[in-house]
């Protein structure tokens, strides 16, 4: 009688024992009771009927998924291979044990065929300066899908974009004529600025020929800050003036009359005399 007790106690505590389970905090237990859904247990310790219940260990951390580089064709028609990294996280262990066979599986070929589908409808321009609004795109999608999963997307992320040598030439070649014609368009504007500036200062020396003199000594300033030995001699402009007023001479050749060229002006051919008997 005394063994039987001792059996049946010890046959309690094994039971007892071999029902414990152990989760971790981000762990979660799906149990099964002869096969049927009988909901999520854990974080923590907690007991189940031994042989009678079955469990489905998930860890709810966030997972990354790497998506290989895969070639694809943008609206423009350019080849290119793209490769991105998603993140997402189970929010209910039960539907992602009960609604998908492979959970994980299945988040990487959605996110694979949703990354193809969504660069294929943006041209190159759109994929290589726009990527933050294809990455939304991508994620939304892929959400829309996995939600009766119980999996939320909490991001997606492109890391790169491999363009052909012969397009990277190319691109090259227009950013550098982008680059030309700004530079272009800069010097000219200079130009017409100094032109505008130097029409003004000549103005305002010609009604101040003063200016004029007090520019000439700017310059003998700026020579002969100079170490060299060229030797200049200034003479007033007045003395000048008067010279040429006296021998006659115009004071600047733009003074000078040009008789323009008559296009009217043809050669007459003379006429021949009679000869005289």
């Amino acid at each position: 009688m005394g063994f039987s007790i001792t059996t049946l106690f010890g046959f309690l505590i094994f039971l007892t024992l071999s029902g414990l389970r152990l989760d971790r905090e981000y762990q979660r237990g799906v149990i099964f009771r002869l096969g049927r859904l009988q909901g999520v247990r854990g974080p923590g310790m907690y007991w189940v009927i031994p042989v009678v219940d079955q469990k489905a260990q998930i860890d709810i951390r966030t997972k990354t998924v790497n998506i290989e580089p895969q070639e694809t064709v943008t609206a423009d028609s350019v080849t290119i291979r793209v490769n991105a990294v998603l993140y997402y996280r189970i929010l209910d262990p039960a539907k992602a044990i009960n609604k998908v066979e492979s959970y994980d599986m299945a988040v990487y070929q959605i996110a694979l065929t949703t990354l193809r589908n969504v660069v294929g409808q943006n041209i190159l321009d759109d994929v290589l300066q726009n990527r933050d609004k294809i990455n939304v795109k991508v994620q939304e999608i892929v959400d829309e899908i996995t939600e009766p999963w119980g999996i939320v997307i909490e991001r997606v992320e492109m890391k790169d974009v491999e363009i052909p040598p012969g397009m990277q030439r190319a691109m090259a070649k227009e950013a550098e004529a982008i680059r030309e014609k700004r530079a272009r368009l800069i010097k000219a504007a200079a130009e017409q600025e100094a032109s505008i500036k130097l029409a003004e200062a000549s103005q305002n020396i010609s009604a101040n020929p003063v200016a004029l003199e007090l520019r000439r000594l700017q310059m003998l300033t700026e020579i002969g800050a100079e170490n060299n030995t060229t030797t200049i001699v200034m003479m007033p402009s007045d003395f000048i003036n008067l010279a040429h007023r006296w021998s006659g001479i115009p004071n600047h050749p733009s003074n000078e009359t040009i008789q323009p060229f008559n296009p009217e002006v043809r050669f007459v051919p003379k006429t021949p005399q009679p000869e005289n008997p």
